[in-house]
């Protein structure tokens, strides 16, 4: 399933499962991420997934690139691998023009009302690809090809905590403020990303499927002083 692996600098493993980026290939991706975190290989100190890669970081005092590439080599995936704790995450947001900064321009790029647009993007089911840029911060797909659109052509410098925004074939949820390009066209007041919580921080993870439903502002308030 791996179609190369190669060096990455002195201590990685760069796992290459091709430039497709789609459910497929991510599968492949998660299915070795879990496989791999299971059987606790000695020397392993990172595992960073992506939409088709893998980098696997490891300690040359414990194993060397020769060593461990045939331990991965050697991993056997079933087809009919099924994620046990697959979940369905549903995450109310907020798409007044308060908080839907971009809903204008989306309007204007795509032809569509903001009634089209949010209709649109409003309940279907999304799969969580990867998280990353951010703590916590999920990228998932596939958004319908009538409302994808580039990136803002000048990144806001603040993209506010909770944003979630969307470009091209992803949409994703701002855990933190932070810098930011994405098309944002609404807010949720549910914490994606808890760094109290040590047992599970993060609420989304690869292969969880994701529903957002709106909701209007009386209701964002409620539950945001509930969080």
């Amino acid at each position: 399933m791996i179609k190369n692996i190669s060096n990455l600098g002195d201590a990685a493993l760069y796992c290459d499962f091709g430039n497709d980026i789609d459910q497929k290939t991510n599968i492949k991706v998660i299915k070795y991420f879990e496989n791999i975190n299971k059987k606790n290989i000695d020397g392993i100190t990172n595992l960073t997934p992506s939409y088709n890669k893998l980098i696997i970081s490891f300690d040359l005092n414990v194993v060397n690139f020769t060593e461990l590439k045939k331990k991965i080599e050697d991993i056997e995936i079933s087809e009919s691998y099924i994620r046990q704790d697959q979940k369905i995450i549903k995450i109310p947001t907020c798409c007044d023009d308060e908080f839907a900064l971009d809903i204008e321009r989306l309007s204007l790029k795509l032809n569509l009302t903001k009634k089209e647009i949010l209709e649109n993007y409003l309940n279907k089911e999304y799969f969580c690809y990867m998280t990353g840029f951010i703590a916590g911060m999920p990228f998932l797909g596939d958004i319908d090809k009538k409302i994808r659109l580039e990136r803002l052509e000048t990144p806001r410098v603040k993209v506010p905590k909770g944003a979630v925004g969307i470009t091209e074939q992803f949409t994703n949820i701002y855990t933190f403020e932070s810098p930011g390009g994405w098309n944002i066209l609404g807010s949720t007041p549910i914490k994606i990303f808890d760094q109290k919580n040590e047992k599970q921080p993060i609420l989304i993870n690869p292969g969880d499927r994701v529903l957002f439903y709106e909701i209007n502002k009386k209701e964002y308030i409620k539950l945001n002083e509930k969080e």
